[in-house]
């Protein structure tokens, strides 16, 4: 017997980081070095304090006994101390916190919990992946926002149809934006995205996981630092990128009680929540010190500058981002009838060098790639100069584009 998959599952194709593992896999098979600068997963070690504290939990037998799904109540009321700290943003640590096995984790259960079948999410694109693959996960139907580089990567509210913006349950917004790396400069989009929600009803989800991963004097918002927004959104973290603790899969929803309160409920049939270890080490991250954030970004701002400087030498300007912990840049021009996809299969697998495909991102992400910095800066400058010998061996206009395979 062969199982055969859902209609929602089947409408996807293969995740994006999956299939750049397998073409990395491929590529080491065949004797290559590689540089693999596709996922965002963070190559700085997380802190000692924060490992030491999970050392120590580890040793407590209570903290091997199953969690609950809304969390430890220290953890709760560390999340709510922080935002106090960081935001000036105060929260009902009991009713307005959730802790998240990942902030991708608590992305995809909230459309899951709030969505009826063929309800409609407003999604920008391009967009992490789960924005629109968790939509299609819980049944319902994502509308995109173009995110356009005339724009500066922002969704245009105002073109968004009456009847679309009537039938919307949910508009998801993501600044400091992955993939572009685009920022907001004031608190402007934000409260037309409230106004937005005070006229149609649906609630606004602002994915905030790269707000401590800024550059050059940048400060990022919090949407719930705007008047009346706690009615109207939730806000999203993770300390994956911030404390380089990716693989511990651990993060927080706040802001709408009521919204919290039917994703909590939803989890309680799904999953236990995070480890108490694991819980115990975050509220050590959030509580303890800071300094391991600016040592980060200080990193991440070196080897953005390196890896520009590196790419401008090979005639691929891209503009350095003010936060995030990418380079989001527009195919050069030899490049183009590539297409994305087909260009990060090439540099893959002749070169031994992973980036992002734009395509992966959604259709308006066609034409770009993402670079991660996830490499020390000598790398990265290999990595350039890997794909530099690549442009060189392409053609001046390439005769034809292959219609590459779509993924997600």
């Amino acid at each position: 017997m062969k199982p055969i998959p859902s209609k929602k599952l089947s409408q996807l194709p293969p995740y994006l980081f999956v299939r750049l593992h397998q073409l990395r896999l491929q590529a080491e098979g065949s004797g290559l070095s590689i540089i693999d600068l596709g996922q965002g997963s963070p190559d700085l070690p997380s802190p000692d304090h924060v490992v030491k504290a999970l050392q120590e939990a580890v040793g407590q037998n209570w903290t091997h006994r199953y969690p609950q799904t809304q969390g430890l109540p220290e953890l709760r009321r560390a999340i709510a101390a922080w935002y106090r700290r960081r935001f000036d943003v105060t929260l009902d640590a009991d009713r307005q916190v959730l802790p998240l096995v990942g902030s991708k984790e608590g992305l995809a259960h909230l459309f899951m919990a709030l969505l009826e079948p063929g309800q409609s999410v407003l999604v920008p694109n391009p967009c992490y992946p789960v924005h629109y693959n968790g939509v299609i996960l819980a049944g319902g139907r994502p509308v995109l926002m173009p995110l356009l580089e005339e724009n500066e990567f922002k969704p245009d509210l105002r073109k968004i149809p009456a009847a679309a913006a009537r039938q919307a349950k949910v508009m998801l917004l993501n600044y400091p934006n992955n993939p572009t790396g685009a920022v907001l400069e004031d608190n402007s989009l934000l409260e037309e995205a409230l106004a937005f929600s005070r006229k149609y009803g649906c609630l606004i989800a602002y994915d905030n996981a790269y707000s401590e991963l800024v550059f050059d004097g940048y400060q990022a918002p919090s949407i719930l630092q705007v008047p009346g927004a706690m009615e109207h959104a939730v806000e999203f973290h993770s300390l994956s990128k911030s404390y380089s603790m990716a693989g511990w899969r651990i993060g927080f929803v706040v802001g709408n009680a009521e919204a919290i309160s039917q994703l909590a409920k939803f989890k309680g049939f799904l999953d236990y929540g995070i480890p108490n270890f694991i819980q115990q080490a975050g509220i050590n991250a959030l509580s303890g010190p800071q300094d391991t954030i600016a040592a980060a970004c200080r990193t991440y701002r070196s080897r953005r500058d390196a890896l520009v400087e590196a790419l401008s030498k090979i005639g691929w300007t891209i503009a350095p981002p003010r936060a995030a912990m990418y380079l989001w840049g527009r195919l050069p021009e030899r490049a183009r009838s590539l297409g994305s996809l087909a260009f990060a299969e090439r540099l893959i697998l002749e070169h031994g060098v992973v980036i992002a495909p734009g395509v992966g991102f959604g259709p308006h992400g066609e034409g770009f790639m993402r670079f991660s910095l996830v490499a020390p800066e000598e790398k990265l400058r290999e990595a350039a100069r890997r794909i530099g010998r690549f442009l060189e061996s392409l053609p001046e206009r390439s005769p034809s584009r292959r219609k590459p395979a779509k993924v997600g």
